[in-house]
């Protein structure tokens, strides 16, 4: 049995492949995490432009330093979900701060807050691209088709009672997107920003 701290081997590998200059890893990488790099930026962002900008400086970023990951704070995914997080929210101040600068309308408390939003909207995207396929089906099936958990349960082709423990689980994951210590940085990987 692996220790608890020792990272799964895929992601020991691929960083392993990185170091060396492996072309073909770094397309295992993008093919593997680039709709979740792109969407995170894209939520935090709101532009598909500058969403492709933060993807291609994240797999740059990947490519050019793959010893920066440290496998104790956590799986690949998450060093590039909170590397994706970081660059974006620096582009989104970036752009907000000059914005702000041109028209001298605004705050920066007004920055701020929109920053901390779209951080939010992103760790919550984040935390159910990564849940268990059950506990998300069940999420989808609540919210974007608006059945209870008794309609859910019969869709799924389980309990009732098995249905409102994955909604329970799915909604106490995602109640996490508003903790205050680290808002929108994906889960086990550093800070926020």
């Amino acid at each position: 049995m692996a220790k608890k701290d020792t990272p799964p081997r895929w992601d020991r590998k691929m960083q392993q492949r990185l170091a060396r200059g492996e072309a073909a890893a770094l397309g295992e990488l993008y093919d593997r995490f680039a709709s979740l790099v792109h969407g995170l930026a894209h939520r935090v962002l709101g532009d598909e432009r500058a969403a492709d900008g933060i993807t291609r400086e994240v797999f740059a970023h990947v490519w050019e330093h793959p010893d920066t990951y440290d496998p104790k704070q956590g799986p690949l995914r998450t060093w590039v979900a909170t590397l994706t997080h970081r660059l974006a929210v620096q582009r989104l101040r970036a752009t907000e701060t000059a914005a702000l600068a041109q028209d001298g309308h605004g705050t920066t408390e007004d920055l701020e807050r929109k920053v901390r939003h779209a951080s939010v909207a992103a760790r919550a995207d984040y935390i159910v691209q990564s849940m268990p396929v059950p506990l998300r089906a069940a999420l989808e099936l609540a919210y974007f088709q608006r059945r209870d958990y008794r309609q859910t349960a019969t869709d799924l082709g389980v309990t009732e009672d098995e249905a409102r423990r994955r909604l329970r689980l799915g909604l106490q994951l995602l109640s996490t997107a508003h903790d205050a210590g680290a808002p929108g940085a994906p889960p086990g990987y550093g800070g926020a920003a």
